[in-house]
């Protein structure tokens, strides 16, 4: 048999013939799934028990019909609409539960599976492509389109799953209305919001060469999206409609129950991926449309040492971060000065207050506090696991090779994620000053919320030491340590809400530091989890000096 007729080479259940760009779809779509069996059912079923935790809290906090009137009330200023949504939700007659649950859940949720949506198709389409593997696959009989197809059906799959679980959830709580499709129809929108942010994935995936650059493009439009949400709810609501936030809330779910406005986010979907599989074709595998921008001739002497080459490596991330860490300290400073009518004649939320110690303003800012400190001590977690990532991108061997001492290399990474971290806590703490004092007219809170911040940092750095010990030692366990910051933001800030026993918050690092402002500052908690912080981090320093390096 000749070359010329030899049938094609099939490989597993790849083995359909030329010509179709979409041949193996389904092959890597189930590889896909395997790869993110874990990360996938951690994203959906997260997002609906914090979901459940919130109406929960929502229905301890607001018992009666008046106090649900004044929290509407409340969020019916311009600063409450920013951080919640339109104000069609707070003009009816009863701010029922399940109004309240899509006023102020529908927005975050939708930043939540808009961001599991672009990590999943970045990490199936750009990710894949940058590491050469995508060239090998597409050498075989795997069609043009295949991988692209399998990264946006998996998000859609993700999000289908997160929608029917809200529905299934949320209807079985007794907040559905007469209608019966409240329940149904949000979590139609917030699926249709994270169908649309994929898509929008899709499309910066082919932009950009690298992965990193695609997660920021689509993060990136995730947050332009909830900013003009923002805008039009405060002001002309016209720019609310150029939002898929918006889109996703106009649904008013519990309250109108529109489904036309999801309309809106489908077409998005459907014209981004359009073309995002038009624009995969004026482009090589391994390339995007727009080519890297040289590098200076020299590089600087910083790069020359790890912490400097860390530092680079991170600073993408870290402005990240550190952006929407003083965005949210803003929007959440800004109703500070309204603490005191939203609690009103609550007695749910004025034992919460007495338990806290301090007055009402400081009550509520050691509560959104905790917010921000969950928030920074994400990106700790993302800094001290980008060590793994170089690793098993097979970067850290050709450095490790040099001269350079595994301890230094791993410190730089380190000290990029202490460091950062606790100048991300500073920078919210700041923003929140700022704009708490602006609403209260009281400017000692400029101070007082920037120390607060910093009080946190001996808990950031405990959280940096737990993932560098499983990067030391348990290394493919390494992303256990995103467990940190979820169970403190669930017994911390949640916790009191849902009245979780109060020894739970012994496990997270954040539960031991003293909820400033409105407690007083104790010394030795602090000095204690700085001690744990440095033990764990030598621990993990140890670890990684002893095995060998995982190049997958």
């Amino acid at each position: 048999m000749t070359a010329a007729t030899a049938p094609p080479v099939a490989t597993g259940a790849i083995t359909t013939g030329q010509g179709q760009p979409l041949a193996g779809t389904w092959t890597l779509v189930r590889f896909a799934l395997r790869r993110d069996r874990v990360r996938l059912p951690v994203w959906i079923l997260a997002t609906t028990l914090v979901s459940m935790s919130s109406l929960s809290s929502f229905q301890t906090q607001y018992a009666t019909a008046a106090d649900r009137a004044t929290a509407a009330e409340t969020l019916g200023g311009p600063a409450g609409l920013a951080m919640t949504g339109p104000e069609r939700y707070v003009e009816g007659p009863d701010y029922t539960y399940g109004a309240m649950t899509a006023h102020q859940l529908i927005g975050y949720l939708a930043i939540t599976v808009g961001l599991m949506s672009v990590l999943t198709v970045v990490r199936h389409t750009r990710t894949e492509e940058e590491t050469g593997r995508a060239e090998l696959l597409r050498a075989n009989v795997v069609g043009r389109h295949a991988q692209l197809a399998a990264g946006l059906t998996v998000a859609v799959a993700a999000n289908l799953a997160i929608g029917l679980l809200l529905a299934a959830a949320l209807g079985g709580s007794g907040v559905e209305t007469v209608t019966g499709t409240g329940s149904l129809l949000l979590g139609a929108a917030v699926a249709a919001a994270g169908i649309g942010f994929a898509a929008v994935a899709a499309v910066g995936a082919q932009i950009t060469t690298f992965s990193r650059g695609a997660s920021g493009l689509g993060m990136a439009a995730v947050g332009v999206a909830f900013a003009l949400r923002a805008v039009g709810d405060i002001g002309s609501d016209a720019v609310s409609w150029l939002s898929p936030i918006g889109w996703a809330q106009r649904t008013y779910a519990y309250v109108d129950d529109r489904w036309w406005p999801l309309l809106l986010n489908l077409a998005l979907a459907a014209a981004c991926a359009a073309a995002a599989f038009m624009l995969s074709t004026r482009r090589d595998v391994g390339a995007g449309l727009r080519p890297p921008r040289p590098g200076r001739p020299a590089a600087s002497e910083a790069l020359s040492r790890p912490l400097g080459f860390a530092l680079r490596l991170h600073r993408g991330v870290l402005l990240g971060f550190a952006a929407g860490g003083l965005l949210f300290s803003l929007m959440y400073g800004s109703i500070l000065g309204s603490a005191e009518d939203m609690i009103g004649e609550n007695e749910q939320l004025r034992e919460l207050i007495q338990q806290l110690g301090g007055d009402v303003v400081e009550s509520f800012a050691s509560v959104v506090m905790t917010v921000l400190v969950v928030l920074a001590a994400c990106y700790v977690v993302v800094a001290a696991l980008r060590a793994r990532t170089e690793e098993t991108g097979g970067r850290a061997e050709p450095v490790l090779a040099t001269g350079l001492s595994r301890t230094r290399w791993l410190a730089g990474h380190l000290t990029v994620s202490l460091v950062g971290g606790t100048a991300v806590l500073l920078l919210a703490g700041l923003g929140f000053g700022l704009s708490g004092a602006a609403s209260t007219d009281d400017w000692s809170l400029v101070p007082a919320l920037t120390g607060a911040s910093l009080a946190y940092a001996p808990a950031l750095w405990v959280t940096a030491g737990v993932a560098v010990t499983l990067f030391g030692w348990l290394p493919n366990a390494s992303a256990a340590a995103w467990a940190v910051p979820g169970y403190s933001f669930l017994v911390v800030y949640l916790g009191d809400l849902i009245d979780l026993p109060d020894w739970l918050a012994d496990f997270s690092p954040i539960g031991h530091v003293p909820q400033v402002p409105a407690a007083d500052l104790d010394w030795t908690p602090l000095l204690v989890l700085t001690a744990v912080a440095a033990g764990l981090i030598w621990l993990g320093l140890a670890g990684f000096n002893r095995r060998d390096l995982d190049c997958k």
